[in-house]
C-alpha cells in the first residue's frame, strides 16, 4: 500500500475509536487490521516496558489489562498523522479516567509499521511516570478483562 493509503487506514482506525460516546467507540477496524504476528513495543525502562508479540497478546494482555484500569472503553484522540512508505506516525492524547476517578490523559507518539494493509508493529512512546501514577505498575501476569 502507498503511504497515503496507510495514513488513511490509520486515520480511519483512530476516528472510529475516538468517539466521545464510550458505547459508540469501535475497535473493529483496528482489530481487523492487526496482523496475527504483530508486535507492540512499549518503550522505556519502567514496568510497562515490554514487547507484546502476536495479535492475541496485544488484544488480551496489553489492551485487556488496560481495560481493567479504566472506567470506560479507552479513548485516544489523534491530532497528527505523518506517513512515509510503510510507516505512519501518530501523535495522540488520551481522554480516560480510572475507576478511582484519576485522569489518565497521556500524550502518545505511536509509530506504526504496516505491511500489505496490516499493522505489523507498533512502537509506543508516552509519559511513563503518568502511566504508573494513574494505572499502577504493569503486573507480572496481567488480568484480562472480559471481552
Amino acid at each position: 500500500m502507498s503511504a497515503a493509503a496507510n495514513k488513511k487506514l490509520m486515520q480511519d482506525i483512530f476516528a472510529a475509536a475516538a468517539n466521545p460516546d464510550p458505547g459508540a467507540r469501535d475497535r473493529a477496524l483496528f482489530t481487523a487490521s492487526l496482523a496475527d504476528d504483530a508486535r507492540w513495543v512499549v518503550t522505556g525502562q519502567y514496568s510497562w516496558s515490554r514487547t507484546f508479540t502476536g495479535k492475541e497478546a496485544i488484544l488480551n494482555d496489553l489492551h485487556g489489562y488496560v481495560r481493567t484500569r479504566l472506567r470506560d472503553r479507552t479513548r485516544t484522540v489523534a491530532h497528527r498523522f505523518i506517513a512515509d512508505s510503510d510507516i505512519v506516525v501518530v501523535e495522540a492524547k488520551g481522554d480516560n479516567v480510572t475507576p478511582e476517578g484519576v485522569r489518565y490523559d497521556n500524550d502518545y507518539c505511536l509509530v506504526f509499521r504496516l505491511e500489505g494493509g496490516r499493522i505489523k508493529e507498533i512502537r509506543e512512546y508516552c509519559d511513563s511516570v503518568l502511566t504508573e501514577k494513574a494505572l499502577g505498575p504493569f503486573p507480572q501476569t496481567p488480568a484480562r478483562a472480559a471481552s
